[in-house]
């Protein structure tokens, strides 16, 4: 037995006056106490001056990609055995900076899986899409899950199922990083969406739409889905979530996440955009700057409305969204409006709520798999420390 200690912590919903001792056995929580709290003999202490937390959860990444210029694209091109790579050095990079689980939505040969299942010391737990659904030559194409017709449909969630995914992707509009996609309309009808929906739910498995376009977020909704990844709004001459819409969204509780989390400092020094991405905001008539703005008004408009957030990055697709970037999604909650108790909840508890793994990660509790964060300085007065980690704990086991 060893045990953790910090003057402040949060406890995945709320900060717990006093700071914690958290005492660990093998990979899992055994005590949660006070921060004065006097340790068994034999148990050794590590006292850290910061806010002791569990550890983030990432809940869009892209394990097969390291986020450079067409890096998502080139994985269609790679043997397996370099994507395997691939996936070992990206959930490095994900513990490195605080993550201990991760939802991937994107992968190619259900290589996730694998990794996943070996489960492997130090390494952020795994929830698996496996290759996300598609219409012919839509998004993400080269990842190699394409389905038309609602057989086809049927037949890839039976397929996914079989191969042990826990969620399934369905890609309901076009997105920036594949050329030759509809940005602005639905890659599948609601119907279509509804046959995918019913046979993902009739074997237990939540579905989560890929959503930038209005379009594509109604198709999304109409077909019942149970999570929208982006929702970005996009329409012809701006970005428009109206009210009516976020209604609907949480009285419907679907699940949101907005996948911000851009890394300033490497947008800044980007290169011009691949043309399409040019043409894309041309056509809504926004620069990137006005359109991240309007994120953040957006983003503070679904918690007025009520709409679950569940912060995810997207890490991997493209150099802004590097892997162990999480706590920037959390931040950015937070410059949102949101509380900095709330915003750290949905990253923690909240997104492995919805990643469904909420009663074994997300928490410090007695029986909870000890997947621990200690951030710099008291996050509640300072949460960027969230960005500063000062040791992590995954399964019992420091990174």
């Amino acid at each position: 037995m060893f045990a953790w200690r910090a003057p402040r912590a949060f406890d995945g919903s709320r900060f717990l006056p006093g700071g914690a001792t958290v005492l660990i056995e093998g990979a899992r929580i055994v005590g949660v106490e006070p921060g004065d709290f006097t340790v068994p003999a034999g148990c050794e202490v590590t006292s850290y001056d910061g806010t002791l937390l569990p550890g983030l959860v990432d809940a869009h990444v892209h394990l097969v990609s390291d986020g450079q210029p067409g890096s998502l694209e080139r994985v269609g091109s790679m043997t397996l055995e370099e994507i395997d790579v691939e996936i070992d050095k990206s959930l490095a990079a994900q513990a490195a900076g605080g993550v201990t689980t991760v939802r991937d939505l994107g992968d190619r040969g259900y290589r996730t899986l694998g990794t996943r299942d070996r489960r492997a010391p130090g390494q952020p737990r795994i929830v698996a899409a496996g290759p996300p659904i598609t219409s012919p030559d839509g998004h993400c194409h080269f990842l190699g899950s394409i389905a038309g017709t609602p057989d086809e449909l049927r037949a890839a969630v039976a397929e996914h199922h079989e191969r042990g995914v826990d969620v399934i992707k369905v890609m309901a509009s076009g997105g920036f990083l594949t050329p030759g996609t509809d940005m602005f309309g639905a890659q599948y009808t609601s119907n279509d969406i509804r046959v995918i929906v019913d046979a993902a739910h009739a074997v237990g498995l939540q579905v989560l739409a890929h959503a930038h376009s209005v379009a594509g977020i109604e198709a999304a909704l109409a077909g019942g889905v149970d999570g929208i990844e982006h929702f970005s709004g996009i329409a012809e001459g701006g970005a428009e979530l109206s009210d009516d819409l976020l209604d609907r969204v949480a009285a419907a509780g679907v699940a949101v996440d907005p996948t911000m989390g851009f890394d300033p400092d490497i947008m800044a020094n980007m290169p011009p955009p691949p043309p399409q991405v040019t043409e894309t905001f041309a056509r809504l008539g926004l620069d990137f700057d006005q359109m991240m703005a309007q994120r953040y008004v957006d983003l503070g408009r679904m918690r007025a409305h009520g709409v679950r957030v569940v912060p995810g990055v997207d890490s991997g697709a493209m150099p802004a969204k590097p892997h162990g970037g999480a706590w920037r999604a959390v931040t950015d909650m937070v410059k949102s409006g949101y509380p900095v108790e709330e915003a750290l909840a949905a990253g923690t508890s909240g997104a492995a709520d919805a990643c469904g793994v909420g009663d074994v990660t997300g928490r410090l509790a007695v029986g909870y798999d000890a997947d621990l964060l200690v951030a710099e300085g008291d996050l509640a007065a300072d949460p960027a420390g969230l960005g500063r980690p000062q040791a992590v704990l995954v399964r019992g086991h420091q990174i």
